[in-house]
Formats: structure tokens, C-alpha cells, sequence
């Protein structure tokens, strides 16, 4: 059962994906959108929170209500979260990263700046730095294949990766206390990729994404976590 204020705020986010509100465009005041909707004004705002929590609407002033573009880092959040109340599992999403950062190494390793392979060189001496840091060494992971992805300059590749290695790479805490070399591993690997963007060799780069992505898998089947349910939260170290 959908309450009032989650049909309000479901209806005018459909307005918004159809296009019949468009970034910019001004909502109507609070009373004449409790009116149309047939709400009280509590009702109405609660479901105008949960719009701008989504990021589908912001308040560049306290009376005035506007349709914005959501972030990626938004979007990404909502999906996984989605996939982990359909308690999507480690497999399903270790199947669908095989394909999505080989393909963003490729892309990265043509598209990617100077000053891009740079601050990801930046990322990688920071994950190096944390070695043994398991809260770190996720962000870090996450912050390096983002990177990575956004080098490519394709966006429907970034947000269709984004929620899903969410979710898979935050199940290094559960991995890492069955296999003490991991965090090598996963240095040595951050470390060929990058030595392959710089080289713009998109054959390496591939290779070596897909290795690791495998190697990750490998560390899934240790610790018999294959078909877990991964969980959207952060990860806590044991």
C-alpha cells in the first residue's frame, strides 16, 4: 500500500522523467498543490521531501520549489538500495562487473587526460597507503573505479556501473578476513591497470580489470559468499 504522500511525490517525479516538467521549472505553491492532489499540506510536504531527497527538486529560496537534474552519486544510492531489497546477490553482480569495468578501462584507456591518469596515480598511492585499513581501502577502491569510469566519458556506462560495484565492493569486509593477501592483490592489480592507462595500451587495461574483477570473485567463493544477499550499507570492519 502506497501512502498519499509517496503518490504525490511518485506522480510528480513521473512528470519530471516524461519531460512535461523540465529542469528549471518552477512548482506550484504548496496550496494550490495540496488542492490538486486532494491533500492536506503536512501530506503534500512530506511528499515534496522525499522528491528532494531523490534530487528531482531543490529550493534556491524557502518559498520557492524548482525542478533540478538528480546527482549521479544520488541516483546511484536509490538504485542500490533497490537491489538490495530485491536481495540481489554477489554473483549477479560480480556477472554484471565483468563487463562493465573491463569496458570502462577500455574506454578510460583512450579517453582519459594526463591530468586525469595523474590524480587517479593519486588514488592508487593512497590505497597503497592503506594497506591493512579495510574502511579505507573500500573508499578508496570505489573512488579508483569511479575514476576510472568518469575517464571514459560515457554516462550511461557510469550510472549504469555505479550502484552495482556499490554494492559489490563493499563486500571486501566480508572477503578480506578469509584471504590475507587480498589487499596485495588488489594493489598489484589498481597497479597494472594504472600502468596501462598511461601506457594507452586498452588491451592491457582491459586484461588486467577483468583480472581483477575475477580475483575478487575468487575471494567471494572463499568465504562462501557466492549467492549472500549483497546489503547497500557500509561496510563495518569485524
Amino acid at each position: 500500500m502506497s501512502y498519499a504522500y509517496q503518490q504525490i511525490a511518485e506522480e510528480i517525479e513521473a512528470q519530471i522523467m516524461r519531460g512535461d516538467l523540465l529542469p528549471g521549472d518552477q512548482l506550484p505553491g504548496e496550496a494550490e498543490l495540496a488542492s490538486k492532489f486532494g491533500v492536506t499540506r503536512s501530506t503534500l510536504r512530506e511528499g515534496l521531501r522525499q522528491l528532494e531527497s531523490g534530487g528531482f527538486v531543490h529550493r534556491p529560496s524557502p518559498r520557492r520549489l524548482e525542478v533540478t537534474v538528480p546527482q549521479a552519486d544520488q541516483l546511484s544510492t536509490r538504485a542500490a538500495r533497490a537491489m538490495s531489497l530485491m536481495n540481489v546477490t554477489f554473483r549477479e553482480l560480480w556477472e554484471v562487473t565483468m563487463v562493465t569495468e573491463p569496458l570502462a578501462a577500455r574506454l578510460a584507456s583512450v579517453q582519459g587526460t594526463e591530468d586525469e591518469i595523474s590524480q587517479l596515480q593519486q588514488t592508487h598511492s593512497a590505497l597503497v597507503s592503506a594497506e591493512g585499513q579495510m574502511e579505507r581501502t573500500i573508499d578508496l577502491d570505489e573512488q579508483f573505479h569511479t575514476q576510472i569510469a568518469d575517464m571514459g566519458r560515457n554516462r550511461v556506462l557510469g550510472l549504469a556501473r555505479e550502484p552495482v560495484v556499490l554494492l559489490l565492493f563493499r563486500g571486501f569486509s566480508q572477503i578480506a578476513p578469509f584471504a590475507p593477501k587480498f589487499y596485495k592483490r588488489q594493489i598489484e592489480a589498481h597497479s597494472n591497470v594504472l600502468g596501462a592507462l598511461r601506457d594507452r595500451d586498452a588491451d592491457r587495461a582491459e586484461k588486467w580489470t577483468r583480472m581483477h574483477i575475477d580475483d575478487f570473485w575468487r575471494g567471494a567463493q572463499i568465504a562462501g559468499l557466492e549467492d549472500a544477499f549483497a546489503l547497500a550499507q557500509r561496510s563495518v570492519t569485524p
